[in-house]
């Protein structure tokens, strides 16, 4: 995941906490309907141990590599070390840019969530974070919301820095568009996604981040 010369944003999939079962084939579908929309997806699941998790992780992350799109661990720098992960995205409580970086090298991809916050942006940045997330923006479901980000965020993010940002939380396509005008290089999105039709999604979102000028902020 970086920021590339085009003027589109991309997709960063966000997994539901069920992985089981047939969603392999839900996450293949998912991405081929993109058509190389999709830049990354996330391994988030909870209360599961990690041999459970490994197990769960193994055909999500051969999808991914068969269509080039990084392959990214929720919370555990562990996790992320054990499976060769791509990369992993790290909430405030889970460890430092650091840490994951002595672990899993200087080629992996290392997000940090900021919630509302431009203080602990930057020093993700400066900490040598591959990238930054900023939410909620809306509503969500997916998980508990204690930060309301906002739009200001994302213009005075991409006005002065060159990492990539990341906005989620209750996005949608019908929702996305300012997002992306304001200088989203990637949407999060989970609900949006695995809540439905997984292909009709991600083509909804697809022809919405088409549909936006974004030479303003580029």
């Amino acid at each position: 995941m970086s920021k590339t010369t085009r003027a589109q944003c991309q997709l960063y999939l966000i997994s539901p906490l069920d992985v089981g079962g047939l969603f392999p084939a839900r996450l293949a579908r998912a991405i081929d309907a993109g058509e190389g929309m999709v830049a990354a997806f996330q391994f988030r699941v909870k209360d599961v141990d990690q041999h459970e998790c490994a197990r769960l992780a193994v055909p999500l992350q051969q999808v991914c590599s068969e269509r080039d799109v990084a392959f990214i661990v929720n919370d555990s720098i562990a996790l992320a070390k054990r499976l060769g992960a791509d990369g992993v995205h790290l909430g405030q409580e889970d460890g430092t840019v650091a840490e994951a970086r002595e672990e899993l090298g200087r080629e992996a991809q290392i997000g940090v969530t900021c919630h509302d916050s431009r203080h602990l942006a930057m020093a993700a940045g400066e900490a040598g974070a591959d990238y930054v997330a900023f939410g909620a923006f809306f509503p969500t479901t997916t998980k508990e919301v204690s930060h309301q980000a906002d739009l200001e965020t994302l213009e005075w993010w991409q006005q002065i820095f060159e990492i990539p940002c990341v906005a989620i939380g209750g996005i949608t396509p019908k929702n996305c568009a300012p997002l992306i005008a304001a200088g989203a290089d990637f949407l999060a999105v989970s609900g949006a996604v695995w809540s439905g039709d997984e292909a009709a999604a991600v083509r909804a979102f697809a022809k919405a981040i088409s549909e936006v000028d974004t030479r303003a902020w580029r």
